[in-house]
């Protein structure tokens, strides 16, 4: 496992938020889903720059260069598992990313992701991928043009994306493709010791009671079914 930047606090909560039915799917397999950094919607996904659209375009970057086309593949090379870095739930996370408050959330931390993944081989002939993990550096793009390796580009996002507080996991296919493995367009499966990995679950805010027995029963098959939570979202305000 190779750290990307400053090796960060291996005990600070990680959370992911999921649609319900994925939760349920990674608690059955143990398989998490590593998206191709390709498929992020972000257009500013590994930018070195922003141009200001009041200004005509910098010459510079008015055409792809090498480096950029190489990077275009690099980014369907790496898959990328992305987790919100916070001592509590959040309701923008529960909004964006668990089905609009009514999906699910693990939290674990970067020991617990350490002892739980499980070797990756696209092709079982060759030894395991290679593993980056680090925190997410926020840098304004507007001021200055990012130096940094290729690879640490997914390490790096504007300023203004702070408040996602990111902490990514990273597989690097690069050398697989150079051996000749067929590398998937889309995501890859990574396999996780489900037990050593979740913490706690919480269950979303309006997450229905059908799907809260669904998630219950899961974990109790699982033997974490004392690891579950209620957002706390999902309480009554109280005025006076």
């Amino acid at each position: 496992m190779n750290f990307i930047g400053d090796e960060p606090n291996t005990i600070e909560p990680l959370w992911r938020y999921f649609k319900t039915e994925r939760l349920i799917d990674f608690l059955n397999t143990g398989e998490l889903y590593f998206a191709s950094a390709r498929e992020f919607n972000d257009k500013f996904e590994g930018a070195v720059a922003i141009v200001s659209s009041e200004y005509k375009t910098d010459p510079r970057y008015a055409e792809l260069d090498g480096t950029e086309k190489a990077f275009e593949e690099l980014k369907r090379l790496t898959k990328v598992s992305c987790w919100h870095r916070s001592l509590y739930e959040s309701d923008a996370m529960w909004q964006l990313y668990a089905d609009e408050w009514k999906g699910v959330a693990i939290q674990t931390n970067l020991d617990k992701i350490k002892k739980s993944i499980k070797p990756f081989r696209l092709n079982p002939k060759y030894a395991e991928e290679n593993l980056c993990v680090g925190n997410v550096k926020y840098v304004d793009l507007t001021k200055g043009k990012l130096k940094v390796s290729m690879i640490e580009r997914f390490w790096h996002k504007h300023t203004a994306f702070d408040w996602e507080k990111e902490f990514r996991i990273g597989i690097s296919l690069r050398l697989a493709e150079e051996f000749g493995v067929d590398i998937p367009e889309h995501g890859i499966k990574v396999k996780f010791e489900v037990t050593d990995l979740i913490e706690r679950i919480h269950l979303g805010p309006f997450l229905s009671d059908t799907d809260i027995e669904k998630v219950r029963k899961l974990a109790i098959e699982k033997g974490i079914g004392d690891r579950v939570d209620i957002s706390s979202l999902k309480g009554t305000p109280r005025y006076t």
